[in-house]
């Protein structure tokens, strides 16, 4: 039996961003489903300067896949010192059927498109219908891509940014520009953008408060992409008090999430959350209900999604005869 092996280049030639939204609500509608088993995935911290990996396992009954990825992030002197990028990701894929190892794959790209379409998702269940105005708080690869997603849902009209970098601000600037023509302002504050948005987007590695709940306006969506390990934080615990609060996975969200924060602070209860976004996506909770509503879509990032996106690549992949087959077990 052939293995495929497939590299970063293969894997961008394989997926477009369209395909990972929809692949990523069918994951969603299968976690809610009962047709996966995710174990809680596991994170290793490393002493600085280093940051941490994770590793995510989950099975697909719809597929019948098994898939496993190890992620790093935060290793600021790997391009310099050792010579690979600061972040990570390698997949491997096994045929449930057998359990033979069917695929290995980069997964650094994948994780950061299906992130992205993660986002993209919730702005279409839980986002006002007249959004027109994105506010990014961060700036970084994450950053740019909410936008390409979040662009494949709706029309943005304009993107205020804030990072406490001025040069990474204008650096977002002009590729956003650049690539999308979508007008950014880069905010003289954060609280100057956050004021400003229909949607906001949070990407940041934070480890305390970024966005204060005095500065968020009613109607807003917030999509909390960064806090995905304890430690990390980005929201105000007192945004949740008066929000409605959807986890990707809440099993995930009240140990590792942005919804551990206020949980911990006892400002909600586990009661207070919504819903998963899966429920929503199913039709068995409902998603916004009024303009007014300040809604919350914690996403500490799940298997289930790296499953059917690499999935779908693999599929695409043997499709076009993209990548090396190569003897990796024998009967």
């Amino acid at each position: 039996m052939k293995t495929l092996l497939l590299n970063k280049e293969n894997v961008g030639s394989l997926i477009s961003m369209r395909e990972v939204i929809g692949t990523v609500e069918e994951a969603y509608k299968a976690f809610n489903s009962g047709r996966v088993i995710q174990p809680a995935y596991t994170c290793i911290h490393l002493p600085p300067p280093r940051g941490e990996i994770d590793f995510k396992l989950g099975y697909c009954e719809a597929n019948e896949i098994i898939s496993m990825k190890a992620s790093s992030g935060g290793f600021p002197n790997n391009p310099t010192e050792h010579g690979v990028p600061s972040g990570m990701g390698t997949i491997l894929l096994f045929d449930a059927r057998t359990c033979a190892l069917i695929c290995v794959m980069d997964g650094s790209l994948i994780t950061g498109v299906r992130t992205g379409a993660a986002g993209a998702v919730s702005v279409k269940a839980l986002a006002r219908r007249n959004a027109k105005t994105i506010t990014s708080i961060g700036t970084g690869n994450q950053a740019r891509m909410q936008i390409r997603a979040i662009r494949e849902v709706m029309t943005i009209e304009t993107i205020h940014a804030w990072d406490d970098q001025l040069q990474a601000r204008a650096q977002y600037k002009a590729d956003i520009e650049r690539e999308f023509g979508i007008p950014v302002v880069m905010a003289r504050s954060k609280q100057d953008a956050v004021e400003q948005a229909d949607i906001l987007v949070t990407t940041t590695r934070g480890k305390g408060s970024l966005v204060e709940a005095a500065w968020v306006r009613p109607g807003t969506h917030i999509v909390a992409i960064g806090t995905d390990t304890q430690g990390k934080q980005e929201l105000e615990p007192e945004i949740f008090r008066y929000a409605k609060i959807v986890n990707d996975s809440i099993a995930q969200c009240v140990e590792k999430g942005e919804t551990w924060h206020p949980l911990h602070k006892n400002i909600i209860s586990k009661h207070d959350i919504h819903a998963e976004i899966g429920e929503i996506l199913l039709g068995k909770k409902p998603g916004r209900e009024s303009d007014d509503e300040i809604t919350i879509f914690d996403s500490t990032g799940m298997a289930i999604q790296d499953n059917t996106t690499s999935h779908l690549i693999y599929r695409n992949a043997i499709a076009s005869k993209t990548g090396t087959a190569f003897e990796f077990i024998q009967s």
